[in-house]
């Protein structure tokens, strides 16, 4: 049995529950809320399996997915995580959630097309090599100078 290629280790995904991951990539949502920090760097942006109904409800999360399909079990696109923090005070976005690490997204690019993948997991995971480049082939040419090279 050949072992699994991945790409490279400086690129893993994050998963995050719908409507949160529309909200990052058609909204203005900079910010996303874990019970720790994570290493700065590129993430593919992966649909969880699950869809929180009850953020549904909230005004914010509405105005923001209204019209939006909500694909799930798969990677909808890339963001880069440039760096987290607490707030001590007034929250930093209207995003933020109180005691939780906020990681901050820059960066954001949505795919045309979403690329299926069923798997995933609540920390950073390895991307299989086949869905980085199925990735890779919607990205602009300026971003591919952005993201590392695969090894040939």
């Amino acid at each position: 049995m050949t072992p699994p290629l991945y790409a490279p280790d400086s690129v893993r995904g994050i998963t995050i529950k719908q409507p949160w991951a529309a909200c990052i990539l058609h909204g203005d949502k900079r910010v996303e809320n874990r019970p720790r920090a994570w290493t700065p760097g590129w993430r593919l942006l992966h649909a969880g399996a699950e869809t929180d109904r009850r953020a549904l409800r909230d005004p914010l999360v509405a105005r923001t997915v209204r019209g939006v399909e909500l694909p799930t079990r798969a990677v909808l696109g890339v963001v880069r995580i440039t760096g987290s923090h607490t707030d001590t005070g007034e929250p930093c976005s209207p995003w933020a959630q109180p005691d939780h690490v906020h990681l901050v997204l820059a960066d954001v690019h949505a795919l045309a097309l979403p690329v299926p993948w069923r798997h995933g997991q609540l920390g950073p995971w390895r991307v299989p090599l086949s869905v980085y480049e199925r990735v890779l082939a919607q990205l602009p040419p300026q971003l591919h100078a952005m993201l590392p090279e695969i090894a040939s």
